[in-house]
């Protein structure tokens, strides 16, 4: 009898969890960061024909063209509604043309449903740039990196382009002026930092890119990162995006990436979190179909309409999306 019950009791949870999957197979998504690029084309993207960066290990698996085609193939299993196409570090003398390439890609394929441009902000033609990427229909934002430290511990505080550089403080206010939000991408040991900017501009829209890179999964570097996210997430301007949960030396598994998850959106809301690939370059852990996967389960035990926000109705209202 009592196998019996536990060959019962086992079917239900299967059932139940058969269920479960079900509903969130009807989950609208909206991919809130992804990438495109064609290395064949005029744009150039040194660092994808020799990287200097390579914090996941070998990039060889990217270094080509990722088009439309593949992406919408790599998508298929799951209901995307829209995605997001950020700037991808294309040479700088190129970076409107990049824009209006993804513009094309638009018109062509249906996404990306928004662009998130380059544009330096403390430059001479700084506001130029912004002009021409904000007149393009679909750009709602901008992703203009600060200088950053090589590893924790290194301080380039004050620094030209840094966080604390006031013509670059200056810069990001004209974001506001054409009406454009910032993509704020920082490693874990610059967050706090992060912070400031945002407690400085609490008007401005950001997004953190890539749950803050925690990169370092050791007992100091993860209370290094939650101080960091804390921060931020005291700050009402600032949304988290969920993604570019790799580590280089080890796989992408719910088993490590699931509690970051869960305290991501403990400490910013269901309201303030949205979920991305990062595709192609968090490929190279999995595929788009395994990552969104991983996220639905991670946050199974949320309501549908709270997992509805964090998978599309979050990334919508950031940025502007229309449905």
């Amino acid at each position: 009898m009592h196998s019996n019950l536990k060959i019962i009791n086992t079917f239900a949870n299967a059932q139940q969890y058969s269920d479960l999957e079900q509903e969130q197979a009807k989950l609208k998504i909206v991919d809130a960061h992804f990438h495109l690029w064609d290395l064949a084309g005029p744009i150039n993207y040194h660092w994808l024909v020799k990287p200097e960066h390579n914090w996941l290990g070998n990039y060889s698996a990217f270094m080509r063209s990722y088009l439309a085609p593949e992406y919408i193939r790599a998508t298929a299993m799951h209901n995307l509604i829209g995605s997001v196409a950020i700037e991808a570090e294309c040479d700088r003398n190129q970076q409107v043309p990049e824009t209006e390439f993804f513009t094309k890609v638009n018109e062509t394929y249906g996404l990306p449903s928004v662009i998130v441009a380059h544009a330096w902000v403390d430059t001479p033609n700084a506001e130029e740039i912004l002009a021409q990427q904000a007149s393009f229909k679909l750009v709602r934002g901008i992703r203009t990196k600060p200088i950053i430290g090589a590893k924790p511990g290194d301080s380039v505080r004050g620094q030209p382009r840094s966080m604390q550089d006031q013509k670059w403080l200056k810069g990001l206010e004209l974001l506001q002026k054409y009406k454009l939000s910032l993509d704020l991408r920082l490693p874990w040991w610059h967050l706090e930092e992060g912070a400031e900017v945002a407690a400085q501009l609490p008007e401005l829209p950001m997004v953190l890119n890539h749950t803050g890179y925690p990169w370092h999964r050791d007992e100091a570097s993860m209370a290094g990162w939650r101080k960091g996210m804390q921060a931020l997430a005291k700050q009402a301007n600032v949304t988290c995006k969920i993604s570019g949960l790799c580590v280089a030396d080890r796989p992408w598994t719910l088993e490590e990436n699931g509690p970051i998850i869960k305290e991501v959106i403990d400490l910013f809301g269901v309201d303030r979190c949205m979920f991305a690939s990062n595709f192609p370059v968090d490929s190279l852990k999995g595929s788009w179909d395994y990552v969104f996967t991983q996220f639905k389960r991670a946050v199974a035990h949320l309501s549908l309409d709270d997992q509805q926000k964090l998978f599309a109705d979050n990334a919508i209202r950031v940025y502007r999306i229309p449905t």
